[in-house]
Order: structure tokens, then sequence, then C-alpha cells
């Protein structure tokens, strides 16, 4: 199945077949060069929600991958939300869709509970 036709730019859950493209770097840290271009297709194997820096974290199993410096497929990863999300983001569609929305709205409780976590701590801070 190769039908990456739903858009998922912001919303990818745990369990989604995703294809993102990411940008590859070589040499130091300090003097890194851009290679060029990856596109990944890959399994959501678990996704996070970190309530301090509101980042989302995703577990990927490759599935497949071509460009600079493909990743073997098998092999899992982790990317940052903002990293798998940058350059646009589709994904196949579910055999059940309706699943997907339980799973959705799981997500998004959780980032409702850690922005107002994070809202509150905030509020405190700026008590003192």
């Amino acid at each position: 199945m190769d039908d990456f036709s739903s858009p998922c730019t912001g919303d990818v859950v745990a369990g989604d077949t995703i294809r993102f493209s990411e940008g590859v770097f070589g040499g130091s840290f300090r003097r890194s060069q851009f290679l060029g271009e990856r596109l990944v297709e890959a399994r959501v194997i678990r996704e996070s929600y970190g309530a301090d820096r509101q980042q989302h974290t995703f577990t990927l199993g490759v599935l497949a991958s071509s460009g600079v410096e493909p990743l073997a497929a098998g092999t899992t990863i982790r990317r940052k939300g903002r990293n798998v999300y940058r350059n646009g983001t589709w994904r196949q569609p579910w055999p059940d869709e309706a699943a997907r929305r339980l799973v959705a709205s799981e997500k998004h409780a959780r980032g409702d509970v850690a922005r107002a976590v994070r809202q509150a701590r905030r509020e405190e801070y700026d008590g003192y």
C-alpha cells in the first residue's frame, strides 16, 4: 500500500504510517554542511509529549528511505515532531478512521493537560 494521500502535518499519531522528508547534514556540529534531502516512510511506534518544552517526540520504525544517506528498513529512529512536520507530512489512511480519531483525541487531551501544567508553572514563576 503506497497511498500517502492524507495530509497530517501537525497531527501524527501512534499507529500512523507516514512519509516525510528531512534534511541531511554532515561534518562537525559547529561546521555542519547541508548534504541534501532524505525521504522517509515509517510506522509511528510511539509518541510522547513533553510538558516542560511542549515538544512531541516520535519513535519510528523505518519501512523505506531514499535520497541522501538513506536509512535501512527495519531501523528504529527517534525524531522531534518539529522535524517530522517541517517539510509536510503525509499518512496512509487507516482501515478504520474512527479508531484513529479516538487515538488522536487521547493525544490531544494529553497535549491540553501538558499546556495547562506549563501555563500554571509560568504563572507561579511570574508571581515571584
